[in-house]
């Protein structure tokens, strides 16, 4: 019986096995090595974004709020509000206040949106609370308009009116106008419940609830909204138009009626 002749090793196997072992190798890196790099930088960045809003607090915050944000006499404390409270206060102007009074309107923001991040961050780091949405939680298209004005009149309309055009509460307060609200703000206002307004949990209103009101809010409030009823006296509905009709229709009648007896009687005595 002849022996098998033990085969001939190519030449380049040795090469292609040093290969495969060195991309086995690097694939192992890049499993592995770029992830804990990622979340160390991003680790580093939100440290930095805290120690950057914890100056700015500093700075613009720290007289009303205390310190440590444990709140004063002057304002309460910020533990806990989350990210989303910043985000919705400063970024609509309201804080840093102007001065204490029964409601902080408001007005133009003194923060560019990288400062309110950093703010956000500093005093999220105090204590759990309301993350700041993403666009896709706030965005109106695709949502469900009906079902959001069913939401809004039932949850929302008592103080704002049915058409979010606002009014007047107790002792000086206010609800306001939501007509050119950014979507993103309404949103935080339903989870953090600024000021006078009620927060809404997400057990209460979950995401999608929250999302078809800010798309009705937005469609009502557009310039292609239609008003079959004319002009709508501000949109508090019926008994406003009913008292527009008796102060300004009765007072015209009455004005008329007036006028007629007066040249009635310099007819009779001419």
């Amino acid at each position: 019986m002849k022996k098998l002749s033990a085969r001939r090793r190519h030449p380049l196997a040795a090469l292609v096995v040093l290969l495969f072992a060195l991309a086995a190798t690097g694939g192992l890196y890049t499993a592995f090595a770029p992830a804990g790099e990622a979340k160390a930088e991003q680790e580093s960045s939100k440290s930095l974004a805290i120690e950057e809003g914890k100056k700015l607090y500093a700075t613009g915050c720290s007289s009303c709020h205390g310190t440590g944000g444990q709140g004063t006499s002057d304002g309460p404390s910020l533990v806990g509000v989350g990210a989303a409270a910043v985000d919705f206060q400063v970024g609509t102007g309201r804080m840093p206040a102007q001065q204490p009074g029964a409601q902080v309107p408001k007005k133009k923001r003194i923060y560019d949106q990288d400062e309110i991040n950093q703010l956000a961050a500093y005093v999220a780091s105090l204590g759990s609370g309301p993350s700041k949405p993403t666009k896709d939680m706030y965005d109106p298209s695709g949502a469900d308009v009906a079902r959001g004005g069913e939401l809004f009149r039932t949850n929302c309309s008592q103080c704002h009116n049915f058409t979010g055009e606002g009014g007047a509460l107790t002792h000086g307060k206010f609800a306001p106008d939501l007509g050119d609200v950014d979507p993103k703000h309404l949103y935080e206002a339903m989870q953090t419940g600024p000021q006078n307004m009620p927060s809404f949990t997400d057990g209460a209103l979950p995401e999608k609830d929250k999302r078809d009101i800010v798309a009705y809010v937005k469609e009502v409030n557009s310039n292609k909204s239609e008003s079959p009823g004319g002009f709508k006296l501000g949109g508090f509905g019926p008994v406003a138009e009913g008292m527009f009709a008796w102060v300004f229709g009765l007072g015209a009648l009455i004005a008329v009626a007036v006028w007629v007896a007066a040249r009635t009687a310099k007819a009779k005595k001419s």
